[in-house]
């Protein structure tokens, strides 16, 4: 697909009925990350305010009832703002598209269900509007044969205890924190909001179960020029639902370094009829190393804690907490900053670096 992100946009997300940090989770992401192309966003349940009042980030966003409110933004683009289990376009949705599409916005929607492929939809945009299906994947991805191990860049994957715990803002905070370093450092995005976001990539979670770990075998070889890469996790080992995709990531990425991210203070697995208790951080960490020991030794490096909603104090104590079970360094990359993670995936770059340094044959002149 094309660069969606370049020229810039001008966004208008649809939320509605379900604007929250979590429960429109696409939404929060790309008012974190692209605060400055926000035009603002539709909730009827939430019309008048401000986006921060909501979120506690995007001050001043405004946010309309409807579409047709909504056009004084001057949005040329509308995104689905929410990543529904199961991926389908709710009726109240569909109503917006079909609204954003007679005005002429382009649609950007990251669900299951091809948009494009929605005859009525596909009639209501003939005036020229777009439909960009973010989950489409291209058609002719490989099985994965270990290619990952031959690219120049550094890899970092982040694993999940859980869904939706942080794997993608874990990933996009050390990448940041990365460039600030001076590295040539490059987020790969293997699913909807993380390629809204950046651009490109696969989400790996629409792609036939044989060609997933390929897909993310193909994106880092896209990106294996970089001085270090962090592959957006999807999914967990420990999700009887989404733990595919997560081994998918893990075998076709071939990390040199893994990053456990995990929703402080989360027990047990969301939204599934049974209970599933997750396991303790440092057997998870011993599970994703022996998951990967047979195709490529890999070491968990350090565990990037999600504590919101927890106080300062409370959070600086899971933290603690994290740090003397697993012996790595840990921290919330967004409250107290990237610091301690990447502090040591730095480490693992330099040993990295360090070792095939050693490894280039030596020549006599």
């Amino acid at each position: 697909m094309p660069r969606i992100n370049s020229p810039k946009r001008r966004m208008l997300l649809v939320t509605e009925g379900h604007l929250g940090t979590f429960s429109s989770k696409t939404a929060a992401s790309l008012i974190r990350y692209c605060p400055d192309e926000v035009a603002g966003i539709v909730d009827s349940h939430f019309a008048g305010q401000s986006a921060g009042a909501i979120l506690g980030i995007g001050d001043g966003i405004p946010i309309f009832a409807n579409v047709k409110d909504a056009l004084l933004a001057r949005p040329d683009t509308l995104v689905i703002g929410v990543a529904p289990v199961g991926g389908g376009l709710e009726a109240a949705w569909r109503a917006l598209v079909l609204d954003g599409l007679r005005a002429g916005l382009d649609i950007i929607a990251g669900l299951h269900v091809a948009l494009g492929r929605d005859g009525e939809l596909a009639a209501a945009a003939s005036s020229g509007a777009r439909i960009f299906d973010v989950r489409e994947s291209p058609p002719d991805i490989p099985v994965a044969t270990m290619r990952a191990m031959d690219v120049r860049a550094f890899r970092v994957l982040t694993i999940g205890t859980d869904c939706n715990c942080g794997k993608m803002v874990a990933a996009l905070e050390l990448t940041r924190a990365a460039r600030e370093a001076g590295l040539d450092a490059r987020f790969i995005a293997t699913g909807q909001t993380g390629i809204m976001i950046s651009g490109r990539g696969i989400a790996v979670d629409h792609v036939v179960s044989d060609f997933a770990a390929g897909a993310a075998e193909r994106i880092v070889l896209d990106d294996g020029d970089a001085d270090i890469v962090f592959v957006e996790g999807q999914g967990s080992i420990a999700h009887p639902g989404y733990s595919g995709v997560t081994l998918s990531l893990m075998h076709g990425s071939l990390p040199q370094a893994m990053v456990l991210v995990h929703a402080a203070g989360r027990k047990a697995v969301r939204k599934l009829p049974r209970e599933v208790r997750l396991p303790a951080l440092a057997e998870m960490i011993e599970s994703s190393e022996s998951l990967m020991r047979p195709i490529f030794p890999s070491k968990a490096v350090a565990v990037a804690l999600n504590t919101f909603g927890l106080s300062d104090e409370d959070a600086r104590r899971a933290v603690a907490d994290a740090e003397r079970e697993t012996g790595l360094p840990a921290g919330d990359v967004v409250r107290f900053g990237a610091g301690p993670v990447w502090n040591r995936v730095k480490e693992a770059y330099d040993e990295a670096s360090h070792r095939n340094v050693e490894a280039r044959p030596h020549t006599s002149v």
